[in-house]
């Protein structure tokens, strides 16, 4: 603590036990405990509270106080638990009888104080920090403070009960810390004093009548074994699975009990240990029995759970994924019609009849299929499932659910009809379908059916009744699938059906870019977007959009009344200039879409549009088109930079100016990479700049660059400011390799040198843009290359560096600010307004 703060801590003290004095702010209150918790982390030594008694007079005074404010008792909890993290300091202030009085018996567990929620929590976060070490568990053991643990879990709020579990898990991890290394028996073992309180409390719970201990008592299990336990401490893991395995079993097969879900993440949490890793044992085969007995909705976690773990045995990883499979075989099924497949699964784990009431039922179904859906997602997601997914049958699932959605299936069997009832129009259902319908185009062996996916697909796009949530998701998997149609095309030659899907997918994407629903706009662009990205260089792609109305629909789309709209259009004439513009054979397709005019109309948005999307989105693809070469050889590239900067300078948002400074940084990095030697190559060395190294100061200064950096250091958004500064530093270490850089003094007497001292003090004031004197005087020409080689060597852009990355609150963010704002604040009458950082 430094002696600044030592000196304003007794004042802080004294207002905060003063009951005449307002409450603080709880944010306040927070940043001092804060404060507190890094003192006592680096010094773990007493002196911290013999040099400060004011702390335990505080705690004093306010245990005095016959109604403390629940603010302030809280504090006082916590503050004491943090200051007895250490064993010294909790023998000091046992030695001044606190500890007691706080969180014995005789502390607020048995007043009226303890009915606010703040204060029960306050007590358990004291307690927690207070379990560091031996004597605050043997303390609590014999302060009754166990039972007040476990009465917690239940407690009304979910914030005390969520704490009080996490407490007991490192209360036994902690206990089982100090135990020597010695060899377990799983059969008799003894459980240090602390630690076999806690397990006997689980195993009463498990046995008992009420349904809420049981399920308390699963909850800590499932966070026991899911935290550093079940990996850190395997013995032990092993010997409290035999003491509760039976339990477990019974509680299981008990159907009248609502602990199911709690119980399949106990069982998941558990299978995550490395005790269990082997194929044999009774654990395994109370999962399989978990996956038989619990319901599909509560079974599904754990079998997707089951199939991410690497040592799980294959027949259970089997059996889990049936598990997910088996909603899809009913979909399937029921679809009652000939189907090429009969279903996915031969057999099922658990009764079908319970899937098929499930999907029989509109409250039901939906979730049961959603949830099913977002599993097969996670799974299709991973590079390595170490079990073979039937992809075909579950593409014909897929489709068959789409199919129920939009109603174009009407199914003969009675429980068809009813699921279809339950599915029409079903936009969560429709959703997490086509995400699924998505990952499958990365499976080889649906190449079979891609045909009947653009059929659906197609109908989807083509629907009215498509929302246009639905409609994004189908554009999306549609950009997915014409990625695989065009992959297949090449190696089978099967052009016909390939332009065929392209030409149907073009004439409903013209159709959407002129929906008066302006997200189906928006979404129409971005799919546009990614399928330009995708395929500009197949030359079948191509035709089919240049001979559609694609592009000009396109261009009218940057007149868009939404913003949003606007931006996106900016993005799609952007990505198809790549087709129109930029390819070495660009069709004639009319002169309003060669490169002046497309440059053009996106400098005119990027000078004129009211919102700041659409600029963000011009910058962005100026940037794209300067990196992938398309604007031309140096000169072309300086007047393009030049026009651009010259726009972005005088922006109004923060992110189209950080967009130009990229556009710069790319340009440089281009011209360097040009105009050097070698791609690599650094200067020589400052004095004798080679021929390359002049062309590229006279580059930059003819395009403006420098004007343009040495502004944005200024800048009053200092995102902007950071990425100039990084800019000029990678520019100075190309000019000044060796770090030979100018001396300021020496320079300073030369017409150029004065002007470079005072661009140093400006920059110190951080005032450039806002004093900036374009000519004469004391002003810098930002287009005279010498002047700039001295620029670049004499400005200390290593200290605009730490400055420009320092938080803004540096000086505020301080204990002593925090303390000062503290005792500003109290006594005063108005609404508590401190500047607490």
């Amino acid at each position: 603590m430094t002696r600044e703060c030592a000196v304003l801590l007794p004042g802080v003290c004294a207002a905060l036990a003063d009951p005449r004095q307002p409450g603080l702010d709880d944010t306040c209150l927070e940043k001092l405990l804060d404060w507190f918790r890094s003192l006592t982390w680096f010094d773990p030594t007493v002196e911290l509270v013999q040099d400060n008694p004011c702390l335990t007079e505080l705690i004093t005074s306010v245990l005095a106080l016959p109604d403390p404010s629940p603010s302030i008792l809280s504090f006082t909890l916590q503050l004491a638990g943090i200051l007895a993290s250490s064993e010294s300091r909790f023998q000091h202030l046992q030695q001044e009888k606190l500890l007691g009085r706080l969180f014995g018996q005789e502390g607020p567990r048995g007043g009226a104080a303890w009915e606010d929620a703040a204060v029960r929590s306050a007590w358990v976060k004291g307690v927690h920090s207070m379990v560091q070490h031996q004597p605050a568990l043997l303390f609590l053991c014999s302060s009754g403070g166990m039972d007040v643990i476990f009465a917690l879990q239940g407690d009304p709020s979910l914030f005390v009960a969520s704490a009080a579990s996490q407490l007991l898990v490192h209360m036994l991890t902690f206990s089982l810390e100090s135990e020597t290394s010695k060899a377990l028996s799983t059969k008799v073992c003894s459980w240090p004093a602390c630690a076999q309180m806690i397990v006997k409390h689980i195993e009463e719970s498990l046995q008992s009548s009420s349904a809420s201990h049981i399920e308390q008592s699963l909850k800590l299990l499932s966070s026991l074994f899911g935290s550093c336990f079940g990996s850190c401490y395997a013995a032990w893991t092993e010997v409290l699975w035999l003491d509760i395995a039976k339990q477990i079993e019974s509680i299981l097969l008990e159907e009248t009990v609502q602990a199911q879900p709690v119980l399949a993440n106990l069982l998941l949490n558990v299978a995550r240990s490395p005790v269990f890793c082997g194929t044999e044992g009774s654990f395994w085969a109370l999962v399989t029995s978990a996956l038989e007995h619990l319901t599909p909705v509560q079974a599904g976690p754990l079998a997707v759970g089951l199939l991410k773990l690497c040592k799980c045995p294959q027949d259970v990883r089997i059996q889990a994924l049936t598990v997910l499979l088996q909603p899809m075989d009913c979909i399937l099924r029921a679809a009652s019609q000939p189907l090429e497949c009969a279903g996915l699964l031969d057999e099922s784990v658990s009764d079908p009849v319970t899937v098929e009431s499930l999907l029989s039922s509109k409250t039901s179904c939906a979730g049961l299929l959603c949830q099913t859906l977002a599993h097969l997602e996670k799974l299709l997601s991973l590079k390595h499932l170490r079990v073979d997914l039937p992809c075909v049958s579950l593409l014909h699932s897929l489709m068959t659910i789409l199919q129920f959605c939009n109603g174009f299936l009407s199914p003969t069997s009675p429980l068809g009809s009813t699921i279809s009832r339950n599915l029409i129009n079903c936009f969560r259902v429709q959703k997490s379908a086509l995400d699924v319908l998505a990952a499958l185009s990365e499976k080889k062996d649906c190449d079979t059916l891609i045909g009947s996916v653009f059929d659906v697909l197609l109908a989807y796009l083509q629907s009215p009744n498509t929302s246009p949530t639905v409609l994004k998701k189908t554009f999306q998997a549609t950009s997915k699938w014409l990625v695989h149609l065009q992959e297949l095309s090449c190696s089978n030659r099967q052009w016909q059906q390939t332009e065929k899907i392209l030409e149907d997918v073009f004439v409903v994407l013209q159709k959407r870019l002129c929906s008066p629903c302006w997200e189906v706009r928006d979404s129409s662009l971005e799919f546009l977007t990614a399928v330009v990205k995708c395929l500009r260089d197949q030359k079948e792609f191509r035709q089919c959009l240049l001979s559609s109305e694609v592009l000009r629909l396109t261009e009218n789309l940057l007149e868009d009344p939404e913003s949003y709209v606007r931006a996106s259009a900016v993005t799609a004439v952007g990505h198809l200039a790549f087709i129109t513009c930029f390819a070495p054979e660009s069709p004639v397709i009319g002169n309003q879409y060669n490169k002046e005019n497309t440059v053009a109309k996106l400098q005119e948005i990027l000078s004129t549009d009211s919102e700041g999307f659409p600029r963000r989105a011009v910058i962005n693809i100026f940037t794209k088109w300067l990196r992938e070469g398309c604007t031309g050889q140096l000169e072309d590239r300086e007047q393009f930079v030049s026009r651009v900067i010259q726009t972005v300078e005088h922006d109004f948002d923060w992110e189209v100016r950080l967009g130009g400074l990229e556009l710069v940084e790319v340009f440089c990095s281009q011209s360097i990479c040009q105009l050097s030697q070698c791609p690599y190559a650094p200067a020589s060395s400052a004095g004798t700049s080679s021929t390359p190294q002049k062309e590229l100061l006279q580059a930059f200064c003819r395009a403006k660059l420098f004007g343009f950096l040495f502004r944005s250091l200024c800048d009053c958004d200092k995102p902007v400011g950071q990425r100039a500064c990084d800019v000029l530093i990678g520019l100075r270490g190309h000019f000044y390799p060796m770090s030979t850089l100018e001396n300021p003094q020496e320079i300073e007497d030369s017409p150029a040198g004065r002007g470079i001292a005072w661009l140093q003090r400006t920059l110190r004031q951080g005032s450039l843009a806002q004093n900036f004197p374009t000519d004469g005087g004391d002003g810098v020409d930002f287009q005279d290359p010498e002047s700039m080689m001295l620029a670049l060597g004499a400005v200390d852009l290593l200290e605009l560096h730490d400055e420009l990355n320092k938080s803004s609150d540096h000086v505020e963010e301080s204990p002593q600010s925090l303390l000062q704002d503290i005792l500003a604040t109290v006594g005063t009458i108005e609404d508590n307004e401190v500047d607490c950082y």
